[in-house]
């Protein structure tokens, strides 16, 4: 008897799903390879201790970029390697359901496809993001009522409206987890001509950033590297200048959704109206998103208990409800 796997195949981390053993597997979407050797050195977690401190022969990849494969012989290897861990030394080729972004395209589709039959999978599934988000958050997507779910993840931003186990309308945009650090590099380089790296960048997001104001002000110290003398400065950040900073981002995904509801058909923005909006992933946790949303939509917004890992537990689930689904699906 063959292995269910749900996978959330992240661009920041990849989460598994293992039926009747729950999340299994949680590391960063992160190899680390010999320039000289081209062997890899490292998988998940120990490569990402090396990012940012690696020698020259060392390289740190990240083989996925905005939710898609952009390093498929990479992206094959990382996703044996896991999956041999999960399973351990009795390897049964097991069925995967993987998650992917709701836009994207048939190539893409195919390079993720080809990655997963690669590592000798039994049977392979794709399944939207959303959809997967709102299986793991508990919601019963298989009745004629609609379900508007944000994913925000580290690459892409997914939302959706669902209804009868499928995507109605949905739309993705590339800007999530990662874009937030990028505006945080790009604005301390330029304030206080600092160079800090991604790791920096992500730890002043978690501790003080936000999308809406928060009610008492927030610091943090850092040290990054001096453009002007090439020497370690430490420079202290407030919750406020942050705001002004991940503001922009924040408010595409607000004009995202709003966009999604506009597409939507009248009485499924009815139901949205009288049930809330659901809101999943890494990126939902940034303080005060779901409030910017609510306030700007009008309508109430509940961020998932366990968010990041509703994509993968639905998508793990999603394996023993593929009747009810309206799934995209190849079997090797």
């Amino acid at each position: 008897m063959s292995e269910d796997i749900g996978i959330d195949l992240g661009t920041t981390t990849i989460i598994a799903y293992n039926k009747g053993k729950g999340i299994v597997l949680r590391e960063p979407t992160v190899v680390s390879i010999d320039k000289n050797t081209n062997n890899i050195i490292a998988y998940g977690k120990e490569a990402h201790k090396m990012l940012g401190r690696n020698p020259s022969n060392i390289e740190v990849i990240k083989p996925l970029n905005n939710g898609v494969i952009s390093n498929f012989t990479i992206t094959s290897k990382m996703l044996k390697y896991f999956i041999k861990k999960i399973l351990g030394k009795k390897f049964i080729p097991p069925r995967l359901m993987i998650c992917v972004p709701s836009q994207i395209t048939e190539v893409e589709k195919r390079a993720v496809l080809d990655a997963a039959n690669s590592v000798g999978a039994k049977k392979v599934y794709l399944i939207e993001e959303p959809v997967a988000a709102a299986i793991g958050a508990g919601i019963d997507i298989s009745k004629p009522s609609g379900n508007l779910v944000i994913d925000i993840g580290g690459g892409t931003t997914d939302i959706a409206v669902i209804s009868i186990g499928g995507s109605v309308v949905s739309t993705s945009i590339k800007v999530a987890g990662n874009k937030f650090d990028e505006s945080i590099i790009k604005y301390v380089k330029k304030k206080y001509k600092t160079l800090i790296g991604e790791r920096t960048a992500e730890n002043i997001k978690t501790t003080i950033g936000c999308a809406y104001p928060r009610e008492e002000t927030k610091t943090i110290k850092v040290i990054g590297r001096n453009l002007d003398s090439g020497l370690p400065t430490e420079i202290e950040l407030n919750d406020s200048e942050i705001l002004k900073i991940l503001l922009p981002d924040a408010l595409k995904i607000v004009d995202a959704v709003k966009s999604t509801i506009e597409k939507a058909p009248p009485e499924l923005v009815e139901d949205i109206s009288d049930k809330g909006i659901y809101m999943t992933g890494g990126g939902s946790m940034l303080y005060g998103i779901d409030k910017l949303i609510q306030e700007s939509i009008g309508i109430n917004v509940m961020i998932a208990q366990d968010a990041i890992s509703c994509v993968a537990i639905g998508t793990g689930k999603a394996l023993d409800n593929l009747d009810a689904l309206d799934t995209k699906s190849l079997i090797k």
